[in-house]
């Protein structure tokens, strides 16, 4: 998905975006959540963690994904 396509999608999609780690040539991992927002320099992805704010510049990859299962009662 390129950043435009990201751009075009609504606040509240479900989304997958791998991006590089800063100071580690190679590294890189995922943000999954819903997309908060998506500007000129940042996209904000809310994860179970807390939201991420990731450099447009730093994305590999991003998708949509379907919405997360309901948990199961233990």
């Amino acid at each position: 998905m390129t950043p435009a396509e990201l751009r075009a999608l609504p606040p509240g999609t479900r989304v997958v975006v791998r991006y590089r780690l800063h100071g580690d040539s190679h590294g890189a991992t995922d943000a999954l959540g819903d997309l908060v927002a998506v500007g000129p320099a940042t996209c904000t992805v809310a994860t179970r963690r807390g939201e991420v704010v990731i450099a447009i510049a730093d994305i590999v990859a991003a998708k949509t994904v379907p919405p997360a299962p309901e948990r199961r009662p233990r």
